[in-house]
């Protein structure tokens, strides 16, 4: 049988922690926060002595304080946001050899720009934040994260998407041939990626040893592991080209 004391509940060896409603006061907590100042009236948290007209015209002073401090610290930055205000918006982009005007917010990345605002999927969005390569486009002749790579930084240069990779008659690029030939894409998610770094090796050495095509390659993932396949696709556009 349990023996129920003021504080504790003991059985035996077993000691329980206080319970909390036991000494639990159902007197209002004012008095307790107030303690023993008599003179502060329980019924209200105005100061005492305090007029209702003092007291509103306290408030409506502290808001005009706050505000001219609000006015004060923003006009110090007055000339950053007139800076960020002065980006222009509406730029020229040269994507696969052709000119293309569209609206760029100062923080847009290239793989939103080139998706989202000019309809080309073919570049993929996967990790965001460069380390897949999913997303590698070819600007000026250098493979690049257009996920990580902010739009405004590459207007003047010549991008290049996986959708300008295809021949005069619209056919197949022949790195794209090699990939299928040596069975390269699996679920083909990382393949737009693949494609571009080996599209933009062979442009600059059309006979790359196995190892320098392994280095070009190294900054695409591929979740399937078909890494073998692809690197055998890249040697096998080599010979072909």
């Amino acid at each position: 049988m349990n023996e129920y004391r003021s504080h504790n509940i003991v059985d035996d060896d077993i000691v329980l922690p206080p319970d909390p409603a036991e000494d639990f006061d159902w007197s209002p907590a004012t008095q307790a926060i107030a303690g023993d100042a008599t003179d502060v009236p329980l019924a209200s948290w105005r100061p005492v002595g305090t007029s209702r007209r003092e007291f509103l015209r306290g408030i409506v002073c502290a808001g005009a304080a706050v505000s001219t401090a609000g006015f004060a610290l923003r006009s110090g930055g007055a000339q950053a946001q007139s800076a960020a205000r002065g980006v222009e918006r509406l730029i020229s982009l040269n994507i696969n050899g052709r000119k293309r005007r569209v609206d760029v917010a100062p923080n847009e990345t290239l793989a939103h720009t080139i998706r989202y605002k000019l309809g080309m999927t073919g570049t993929k969005i996967g990790c965001n934040r460069a380390e897949c390569g999913a997303c590698t486009v070819i600007s000026n002749g250098q493979t690049i994260y257009s996920c990580s790579t902010l739009t405004h930084r590459v207007r003047d240069n010549e991008i290049t998407t996986i959708e300008g990779i295809a021949g005069s008659d619209g056919g197949l690029h022949p790195v794209q041939q090699a990939f299928i030939d040596e069975l390269g894409p699996q679920c083909g998610f990382c393949t737009p990626g693949q494609v571009m770094s080996a599209v933009a090796l062979l442009a600059s050495k059309p006979n790359p040893s196995v190892d320098e095509a392994r280095r070009a390659m190294s900054g695409n993932l591929c979740r399937c592991g078909a890494y073998d396949h692809y690197l055998k696709g890249v040697m096998r556009a080599a010979k072909g080209a």
